[in-house]
């Protein structure tokens, strides 16, 4: 297949693009204009790799870089800044990218969301987190990488609600990988020291590697059987998966982690919920706290709940190459191979 890839030079685009060469597909790696990076440069010599210098928040060029594609591959998206830089590297980008496949005709999409969408205030805790959890519907509370990526799955569903157009959705939990050990559902950086939330929780990772070959699998799969994976959301998060306790100590255990305080769940979560009520009831909710002590934002990142990759086994056939210890092992070694190679 001839796979149209966004985000491409990204720390998931890089792993998805390096698993659909060794599969033998063809790639094209959408690459921004003004970027440095390269990923030809890095590919092996037999490899069929070209890229695309477009901006997504542009439609210059679009349509043309499109043609001949069999199937998209959308990881772009904007993950820091204000609203309106958000908006416009995920909503506005995504318009653009559906516009031109429509024009160019190309109809297959693997739409790549997360695990940001769902409403965590909504679920009690320890239950089941899974495809038919409720979505967020007031993401203004939470941030704005919520907000710009619920309204880009809307967008996904506007275009695979179009006859002939397929559409897979992908909801990835927390990706980590080389440079991406030691991640925001661990804690918060408080300067001098890591504010740890929660030990006993579950977390929903996936391993960068082993998420690749899920995003390649269903692009097999909905080439191979729109039937059966149109039209279908899945979540992506690896096997046996760890405590908050038990990562922290397997990567603590490869690599210096930050000076770091605890502080329990069930805490922390008393204390948003007090400054919460509190903020309402005398100041009329006006007063800013940081983002751990709201709790929409506190709950999204620590509540303790469950998690299942049944679905994606199921339709998938898709089953997490590497476990914890042999992930965080690839993980350094691919750090240590990056600060060994010479400027």
């Amino acid at each position: 297949m001839r796979l149209y890839i966004t985000g491409a030079t990204g720390f998931v685009g890089r792993a998805v693009v390096a698993e659909a060469l060794r599969r033998g597909h063809e790639v094209v790696a959408v690459v921004r204009p003004a970027s440095a990076r390269s990923i030809v440069d890095t590919a092996p010599t037999d490899a069929v790799l070209t890229e695309a210098r477009v901006d997504l928040r542009s439609p210059d060029g679009l349509t043309e870089s499109l043609r001949g594609a069999d199937s998209v591959i959308h990881l772009a998206a904007a993950k820091s800044g204000d609203f309106y830089t958000q908006f416009a590297g995920t909503v506005v980008a995504t318009e653009n990218l559906l516009a031109a496949m429509a024009e160019a005709g190309v109809d297959q999409l693997v739409a790549i969301s997360t695990f940001s969408v769902y409403d965590y205030l909504a679920m009690p805790t320890g239950s089941l987190l899974n495809e038919e959890s409720p979505l967020d519907t007031d993401p203004a509370l939470r941030d704005e990488y919520a907000r710009t990526k619920l309204i880009q799955e809307r967008l996904y569903r506007d275009f695979g609600a179009v006859p002939d157009h397929d559409v897979t959705i992908l909801r990835p939990g927390m990706i980590y990988g080389p440079g991406n050990l030691w991640h925001a559902l661990l804690g918060a950086d408080l300067g001098p020291r890591f504010l740890r939330i929660g030990n006993k929780a579950v977390l929903p990772l996936t391993y960068v590697e082993n998420c690749a070959e899920a995003i390649i699998d269903t692009a097999e799969a909905l080439a191979a059987r729109p039937e059966d994976l149109a039209g279908e959301i899945i979540n992506i998060v690896d096997d046996d998966l760890p405590t908050q306790q038990a990562y922290a100590e397997q990567v603590a255990a490869r690599i210096e982690i930050p000076p770091t305080v605890s502080i329990p769940w069930p805490a922390m979560n008393a204390a948003t919920t007090i400054l919460k009520k509190a903020n309402g009831w005398f100041v009329g909710g006006r007063a800013k706290f940081p983002g751990i002590a709201v709790p929409d934002r506190l709950h999204a990142r620590f509540k303790p709940l469950r998690y299942t990759n049944a679905k994606a086994k199921r339709l998938l056939g898709w089953t997490p190459r590497y476990g914890l210890g042999e992930a965080l092992d690839r993980s350094v070694e691919a750090e240590r191979s990056t600060e060994t190679v010479p400027a």
